[in-house]
């Protein structure tokens, strides 16, 4: 960090004192440093299993979670403030997989060999970390098969807000915390959706 400061202040008027350059330095810093992290690995969100074993199910595995190739923005990719945000289980894709995963298997729910597969195409996936207020996106469409047989077919959106700062190392924690509940809404829409409850039925 002393480097960058010292980098940051080297750049500032001639006319600053070297203790407000300093101190200009270290604020920029504070505000806009950069630096790589890897998002939480998901939680199942109780109210999710909760509407799911309120029902007569059958079991279900879940098939392949991929991405809209011409998609304007590489929704596996995160970045906030200059920050690289990583997927803990290497790509976004798979973290909404594993996510339908967790769900349906702490339901009692999930069977590798079943005939009804859950298989979904990640749409969007945002996060911005603002000075005021940050904000994760996700969207994606989701699809239930039945023996190969489309039987489901809908795109589900989730969006969650929370309180943000200006300075970086008091956003990027809340961010941190933050994203996976964008996750647990998008999947918690999904559930909601009598559609797919009656397609797993």
């Amino acid at each position: 960090m002393k480097k960058c400061i010292a980098c940051i202040a080297f750049f500032l008027p001639e006319s600053a004192t070297m203790r407000n350059k300093f101190a200009v330095a270290l604020f920029i810093l504070l505000i806009t440093a950069g630096c790589s992290s890897i998002a939480p690995k998901y939680n199942t969100d109780f109210n999710n299993i909760t509407q799911l074993r309120g029902e007569k199910l059958n079991q279900v595995k879940v098939g392949t979670v991929t991405k809209e190739i011409t998609a304007n923005s590489d929704v596996d990719s995160l970045t906030f403030r200059g920050s690289s945000f990583l997927s803990p289980y290497g790509s976004y894709t798979a973290y909404l997989a594993e996510a339908l995963k967790q769900e349906l298997d702490d339901a009692r729910l999930l069977n590798a060999t079943s005939q009804i597969e859950v298989s979904a195409v990640l749409l969007r996936n945002s996060l911005d970390a603002g000075v005021v207020t940050g904000v994760a996106e996700s969207e994606a469409r989701f699809v239930v098969r039945n023996a190969g047989t489309t039987i489901f077919d809908k795109v589900k959106a989730s969006r969650h807000t929370w309180e943000s700062s200006i300075f970086a190392n008091m956003a990027y924690p809340k961010a941190h915390q933050n994203y996976p509940i964008v996750v647990q809404k998008l999947v918690g829409q999904l559930f909601a959706d009598p559609d797919f409850i009656a397609a797993l039925k």
